[in-house]
């Protein structure tokens, strides 16, 4: 994948006009009947109380400093922070194959994420820890970060880690020893601390909160520079009720940043008359379990526990739970990942290796035969692209934090520019994905979008074909008096953009905003058009059949606008 911006042709470039807001006047449908809302009676009533690192509003009057400004050079750097070896014991991988494979399908940093859990955190860390500096040595042009699936407490997977430091393995050895769910709900007497029932159970959830606040501090003390923590698979049993995830963002707005947008395993899909495993992309094919937040309700036409599109319900739903923390003004971002542990088609099995006695499976064994797993390697299909000011580990952690990234698969784009801007007395020069920029009330703001198509096949062979760009806004309303809220009904798609099957290089597309007098989001999406609902949407992956190439989407992260 090609990280850096091109701007070499132009073959499309479509530039509209909307007043009011974001709504067409005659448009009576109910989500623009709630925007309409919005617009007439709400003001600047949730600018104040915006949850931005940034304040909306200076304490002198002025406006905000921008967050994330455009630079028009933006440089993109792909990579994977879910990723799993023999250190796991359900996976089978050495690091340096993971790493090396990682280099082969162009990512330029990746994150080792075992599981969590009593025999990692006694046996595994201290093997792990020098076959990732050694991969380290040998795949210099990979930055090879340590981290760790944590079981969070009273809820799904996570993964936590940190640039290399004096402290971090003693970091997240502590971490791990105290705050991991596999490890708090274990037995005394066979390694753990026996505090909690069940790894999800609720009565984990203020140790996830204890947990985050324990990584923040490490950071505030100097301990290590940076510290962050992405949940992972967010949706697939429905144990991440939406008040703990707001939670989390809450007890450290610095370290809890974000979820996995797509999960990974998106081999699963694949039918079994194509040689595959025939089960469901991201193995999200449960149903509600006895820790599941009930308002996760299953229905003929809507099922949160499915992937849409390959990407995670929270995610892929417009108006849903993504749309209901960016909409009261929270930074949180989405990633796509591979988690891979076992790579569909690869001819290794599992070494022999006693995971619970030695924290290892031992060597991967090759039989020569392939096999059929669920998983792709790391870059192979799922991308995290990251926007950062150099290849260093912090600073890449940097952009990840600051929520300069875009989740692709199947190579759909090869970057993409992204400029919000006022077009009055506000903020000129603009930011970009991530960013947070003000506007003066009555005056328009701009968003000029860039994408630079596929320059060449993706790894199954084919050069994917973008059909179209989503441009959906909401408006920020300010916290929610119910922390379980999971909806957002003033969000909407606001402009579709249609990429024609011609276009090559750099497509450009504009949308103005007019007499914006409200604070609000924005975010894009793009499909191959492929599969779509009437409205435009990803379709419900059907499980055993969902062949992850034939149905590729990118989703970038928001811009928040305030009015001053």
């Amino acid at each position: 994948m090609s990280h850096h911006h091109h701007h070499d042709h132009s073959h499309e470039h479509h530039h509209e006009e909307v007043g009011d807001g974001w709504r067409d006047a005659e448009d009576d449908r109910p989500l623009s009947v709630a925007r309409r809302r919005f617009l007439a009676g709400l003001g600047a009533a949730g600018v104040a109380t915006t949850l931005g690192a940034v304040p909306a509003h200076a304490h002198d009057g002025g406006p905000a400093r921008p967050t994330n400004p455009w630079s028009g050079r933006n440089r993109w750097y792909a990579g994977d922070h879910h990723i799993h070896t023999q250190y796991s014991p359900d996976a089978q991988y050495e690091v340096a194959q993971q790493v090396a494979k990682a280099r082969q399908y162009g990512l330029d940093w990746v994150v080792i994420t075992d599981h969590g859990g009593v025999a990692h955190q006694k046996f595994s860390i201290d093997q792990v820890t020098p076959d990732i500096e050694r991969a380290r040595s040998r795949y210099r042009d990979v930055l090879v970060y340590q981290g760790l699936e944590w079981n969070i407490p009273g809820a799904e997977h996570a993964t936590v880690f940190l640039p290399p430091g004096k402290s971090t393995v003693d970091i997240l050895r502590a971490f791990e020893a105290a705050y991991d769910g596999g490890v708090l709900s274990t037995p005394a007497a066979q390694g753990g601390r026996g505090l909690i029932a069940r790894a999800t159970s609720a009565d984990g959830e203020p140790y996830a909160l204890a947990a985050l606040r324990y990584l923040e501090a490490q950071v505030l003390s100097g301990r290590t520079e940076i510290a962050l923590m992405f949940a992972n698979h967010p949706a697939r049993r429905g144990v991440d009720s939406p008040h703990e995830i707001r939670n989390w963002r809450d007890a450290a707005p610095g370290v809890a940043v974000g979820m996995e947008g797509a999960p990974g395993h998106q081999a699963a899909g694949i039918p079994t008359a194509a040689g595959g495993r025939g089960t469901a992309r991201g193995y999200y094919d449960g149903s509600p379990n006895q820790d599941s937040f009930p308002g996760y309700a299953p229905t003929a036409t809507e099922n949160p526990y499915r992937t849409y599109g390959g990407f995670d319900w929270m995610t892929a739903k417009v108006g849903g739970l993504w749309d209901s923390l960016l909409a009261e003004g929270r930074p949180w971002w989405v990633t796509a990942t591979s988690d891979s542990h076992q790579v569909h088609l690869d001819t290794h099995v599992q070494g022999s290796g006693d995971h619970n006695a030695t924290g290892s499976r031992g060597a991967p064994v090759d039989t020569g035969k392939p096999q059929v797993y669920g998983d792709y390697w790391p870059g192979f299909y799922s991308s995290t692209l990251v926007g950062a000011d150099s290849r260093s580990y912090v600073d890449i952690m940097r952009g990840m934090q600051g929520g300069r990234v875009i989740a692709v698969h199947g190579r759909l784009i090869d970057g993409l520019n992204l400029r919000v801007r006022s077009l009055g007395e506000g903020d000129n020069r603009g930011v970009t994905i991530g960013g947070r920029t003000f506007v003066r009330r009555g005056d328009s703001v701009e968003v000029a979008i860039e994408v630079d198509l596929a320059r060449g096949a993706n790894f199954s062979g084919a050069v994917p074909r973008l059909a179209k760009v989503d441009l959906i806004a909401g408006p920020v309303t300010g916290p929610a008096t119910d922390r379980d809220a999971l909806a957002a009904p003033g969000t909407g798609v606001v402009k579709t953009f249609e990429v024609s099957r011609t276009a090559r290089g750099t497509v450009r597309f504009t949308h103005t905003f007019r007499n914006v007098d409200t604070a609000f989001y924005l975010r894009l999406r793009g499909s191959d058009g492929n599969r779509l609902t009437s409205d435009g949407g990803p379709v419900m992956d059907v499980v055993g059949d969902a062949d992850p190439w034939s149905d590729l989407w990118f989703y970038a992260n928001p811009v928040f606008v305030d009015v001053v």
